[in-house]
């Protein structure tokens, strides 16, 4: 199960959300000549192309690949041997012509060249060979599911590093508007038209602005070394990503349908359904193994010797008239293997058992993340237009209290609340549309639209 979970704690001025909503997937100004601007999609296709994850999955279906080939060979084509041999004889052998003993030094020589094939081994070899080629869809599916998390994964860093880049620069204009508001009151106490309460106040306000940009300058570093550490990023070059965000939009789906295509097509329950196949065709080929099995067997072989103080036959003649050939079948009937195949067949209708209750665990948790992440969606676009509803409504506010703060109408405590509360505003805005952007892919993602595609 993928967790789509996000924690951002979110801070915009009004100044910067309207125009950062606009005109995603764009080159930052000022950086053309700079390092390349790395968009979502670009850090998604960099971390899968680089992701040690993906090199051990593909060796894993390297893996497969032979194991199909083996399956294949074992099936379609005959074991064949080639042997051969030679050793001395000291003492008492056998005379080949005489056939009677008697003592002397020999030297033999012997060749032979043998085939085998299994006319009939329990369907053994094609159901190894039906598994080898389901492992083969396995290993492709693994690999296709750990791409699918690590774009999640490398979404979820990207959308942190881009809210703490956005907030760093609002803290930066926040600090400079809070120094010439500082400024300006200190011109005003020279004249008496502020307390010095008021001044210390806005030293206040000021010290934790400054506090503010520091530490999220430091969130925002951590987060850009997660998002390179996820796509495997150089540790000697700059990361630059794209700070813009997506136009926001609305897309209405049918849950029915998304859970249907999801539990037909999502590579977690198609994993468990060619599990459970293989779970089958083992207990299959366990039960078959009861019976006997046969095969056909057939070679040739030739042989050479020689006897000191004696004269034989060239090696030439000897090969040419010391060769023969057989041609064996082969009938194995199985009495008595202290029921191991017995055990076997256990152990393996044991196995169907957990791979088909894995099978229905995995459709169920399919299904539920689906219908999870279409209501999470739905809330979170429902709690965005809200609370953009909100965000207006704390920005006007926002407007005239700092006409007041200008005109001496407010004290700077009573102004400092209500920019808190339009920054709470802000936050609330930007944090719904991170969910809804995060929570929408998952929605595509298993309605077949994947990540590196949307």
């Amino acid at each position: 199960m993928m967790k789509t979970r996000l924690y951002i704690f979110v801070f915009v001025a009004a100044m910067g959300l309207s125009a950062g909503i606009a005109g995603a997937q764009e080159p930052l100004d000022g950086v053309a000549d700079g390092p390349r601007v790395m968009t979502l999609l670009d850090c998604m296709e960099y971390a899968i192309s680089n992701s040690t994850k993906i090199r051990i999955q593909q060796a894993a279906i390297g893996d497969a690949q032979i194991d199909r080939r083996d399956a294949a060979l074992a099936l379609f084509t005959p074991q064949i041997n080639a042997q051969t041999y030679a050793y001395y004889n000291f003492g008492r052998s056998i005379d080949p012509q005489t056939n009677t003993y008697f003592n002397t030094t020999s030297f033999h020589n012997n060749y032979g060249v043998s085939a085998g094939y299994d006319l009939f081994d329990g369907f053994k070899a094609v159901n190894n060979y039906k598994i080898s080629k389901t492992g083969m869809l396995i290993a492709e599916s693994q690999e296709k599911q750990v791409e699918a998390d690590i774009c999640l994964a490398v979404m979820e860093a990207y959308y942190n590093v881009v809210y703490y880049k956005r907030l760093c620069d609002v803290y930066e204009e926040q600090v400079a508007v809070a120094e010439q508001a500082l400024a300006k009151a200190h011109r005003q106490e020279e004249l008496g038209q502020k307390g010095r309460a008021d001044v210390i106040q806005m030293e206040a306000d000021l010290a934790d602005r400054q506090y503010d940009l520091t530490n999220t300058f430091n969130m925002y570093q951590d987060q850009k070394m997660t998002l390179s550490d996820l796509m495997f990023w150089p540790m000697d070059e700059e990361l630059v990503i794209d700070t813009s965000m997506p136009v926001w939009q609305i897309e209405p789906v049918a849950t029915e349908s998304v859970v249907d295509f999801a539990l037909e097509h999502n590579p977690g329950i198609q994993i468990a359904s060619w599990q459970e196949l293989n779970a089958k065709r083992e207990l299959s080929t366990a039960k078959w193994s009861l019976l006997p099995t046969l095969g056909l067997y057939a070679g040739w072989s030739t042989s050479y010797y020689t006897y000191q103080g004696s004269q034989t036959a060239t090696f030439r003649d000897q090969f040419k008239n010391n060769g023969g050939e057989y041609v064996e079948l082969s009938l194995s009937i199985p009495i008595w293997n202290r029921l191991s195949k017995h055990s076997a067949i256990s152990r393996k209708r044991h196995a169907l058992d957990k791979a088909t209750a894995e099978l229905d665990q995995k459709r169920r948790d399919v299904e539920s993340e689906v219908r999870r992440a279409i209501q999470d969606r739905d809330g979170a676009a429902t709690a965005y237009q809200q609370a953009q509803r909100k965000a207006e409504v704390q920005a006007e506010a926002y407007t005239l209290n700092l006409k007041k703060l200008e005109q001496g109408l407010i004290s700077p405590l009573e102004f400092q609340t209500a920019n808190n509360n339009f920054l709470k505003a802000q936050a609330d805005e930007m944090n719904s549309l991170f969910k809804y952007l995060i929570k929408q892919a998952v929605v595509r993602y298993y309605n077949g639209v994947e990540y590196v595609n949307q």
